[in-house]
């Protein structure tokens, strides 16, 4: 399934199986979770996205010559030479290349990768349970791992992202309060079944100020919310790709040393980490199946809210 330019709905294609080069595996794909990233990808609001490519970047499958299960993430290739990569922050590096966006993803039978970027999938989680872990959990877990020490954690955006790391803030001890869409009852009630300690509205306030803020939803007005319920010194930390623009704000909102942080992208080290924490802990992703042939109304059913954690697409 692939995007031939903004706004355009994917097209299927009938294609040869991609040769893999220098340093590349072949893969017969399993399953590719469908992100909020895909979206912006095909509202045009990537614009280092080249067309036509084939989204999809939580891809879960086998290596065709050796049989090990692996799954492909977001960051593609990194140029290993630049003063980012050099300082191990290679999700910067000025020359990357993204699964899905650069380089053709998994919304496809097959798909090559570097086999430098490949991650292990615990045992324990099925192909299409494993697949969200790709980047809502990598990404969910680079933010908070930028939360550092943060007692009580704010999640605003209750969706892919969200409903993993609220499992791992809770194993380790952390108090998760959950912020959703005004009077969405359901996504209360999801949040809560995925350890929440409370949950509700955007535009409430949490039942004590947070230490750390995690935006998810890519509403630039949420991030002046998440600063109103953080204490003195803490951080609001937006995890998004995409977000709209913030709106402006007093600065008594932002003094007390507190700060605001982006995510961007990940590194393989995060990979790493993540599974292995994945690994430890029992986490429960909740997926709903989609035929790969059904891309486009999974995408849409993502964009409208119309189920509880993450889609996935099944060849």
């Amino acid at each position: 399934m692939r995007a031939t330019g903004p706004g355009m709905p994917l097209q299927s294609e009938t294609l040869e199986p991609p040769s893999p080069g220098h340093g590349q595996v072949l893969i017969r794909v399993s399953a590719c979770g469908v992100c909020r990233t895909d979206l912006h990808l095909l509202d045009g609001e990537l614009a280092a996205c080249r067309y036509p490519v084939t989204p999809g970047h939580e891809v879960v499958g086998t290596v065709v010559a050796t049989g090990e299960r692996v799954g492909v993430p977001w960051l593609g290739w990194t140029c290993g030479a630049c003063e980012y990569c050099r300082r191990g922050q290679e999700n910067l590096c000025e020359k990357a290349r993204f699964t899905g966006c650069h380089l053709d993803g998994g919304y496809a039978e097959y798909l090559v990768a570097d086999e430098r970027f490949c991650l292990p999938i615990p045992q324990r989680y099925g192909d299409a349970e494993a697949a969200p872990l790709l980047c809502a959990g990598l990404i969910g877990f680079r933010c908070y791992r930028k939360a550092e020490g943060a007692r009580v954690i704010g999640l605003y955006g209750f969706g892919a992202a969200a409903h993993i790391l609220a499992q791992i803030a809770r194993a380790d001890g952390r108090t998760v309060f959950a912020f959703t869409r005004p009077s969405d009852l359901p996504a209360i009630e999801f949040a809560t079944r995925c350890g929440a300690h409370w949950a509700g509205s955007s535009d409430e306030a949490p039942p004590e100020p947070l230490d750390a803020a995690i935006v998810f939803a890519p509403v630039g007005s949420l991030v002046i919310h998440a600063l109103r319920n953080t204490k003195k010194g803490g951080r609001v930390i937006c995890g998004g790709i995409h977000m709209s623009d913030i709106p402006s704000f007093p600065y008594a909102v932002l003094w007390g040393e507190r700060r605001i942080e982006s995510v961007a992208n990940l590194t393989r080290e995060d990979g790493m980490l993540f599974m292995e924490k994945a690994r430890t802990v029992a986490l429960k992703t909740e997926v709903t199946p989609y035929p790969l042939a059904r891309a486009n109304d999974a995408l849409d059913d993502l964009r409208h809210g119309r189920f509880s954690g993450a889609a996935v697409l099944v060849p």
